[in-house]
């Protein structure tokens, strides 16, 4: 089953245009907020700026299979804009809330632009590593740096991410993840909290 975003199409174009416009505003931007789960409106015209929360982009192929193409938070820019991948789609992870840019201040927001193409590299890279073992550790580290935050048993990845999730950024099955994770806190690389992550990373 594909998300359906004909319901909040339609709730993406309630937001204030005539403040994104109106120069009287000086630096203020419309914001929405969004629900856990909820897809953020197809929109040609503007970009959304994460001011809390976090979401994901991502595509699926024929067969219906997703894949994820990256994940956003706080400072993050995302929107439709930046990607000409059909289907695209970007789904909440968490409750979410987000400033609308409009195409007048996208000259503003280069540094922004650019750590939205570099994070997508970096998460290219991830994908590509081998053996999976290696892949999904990497990736864990790299959520702990964009999500983390410290705590007194190591670097906790402060999001929830299922092993599903996992399985559809890495290209491997729910299974593996699931067995590697396990591997894992064997090892005594990585404990689990609740239903968070936490890492035990050497010190640097």
């Amino acid at each position: 089953m594909m998300y359906s975003t004909s319901n909040t199409q339609n709730s993406g174009s309630s937001f204030n245009a005539t403040n994104a416009s109106n120069p009287s505003l000086g630096s203020s931007l419309p914001q929405r907020l969004f629900t856990r789960r909820e897809v953020i409106p197809a929109r040609n015209d503007v970009l959304w700026r994460i001011e809390r929360g976090a979401v994901r982009t991502l595509t699926w192929s024929e067969d219906g299979t997703f894949i994820t193409l990256g994940y956003w938070g706080p400072g993050d820019l995302i929107g439709y804009p930046l990607s000409r991948v059909k289907p695209y789609q970007i789904e909440c992870l968490t409750s979410v809330e987000v400033s609308v840019v409009p195409p007048q201040m996208w000259s503003q927001e280069v540094n922004a632009l650019l750590s939205h193409i570099q994070q997508a590299e970096e998460l290219l890279s991830i994908v590509h590593c081998k053996p999976i073992s290696m892949r999904l550790w990497q990736f864990l580290v790299w959520l702990s740096e964009k999500f983390g935050r410290t705590v007194e048993q190591g670097k906790l990845i402060d999001l929830n991410v299922t092993h599903q999730e996992m399985a559809e950024v890495l290209n491997t099955t729910r299974v593996t993840v699931t067995r590697l994770l396990q591997q894992f806190e064997e090892e005594g690389t990585m404990v689990r909290h609740k239903r968070r992550i936490i890492l035990q990373l050497p010190n640097k």
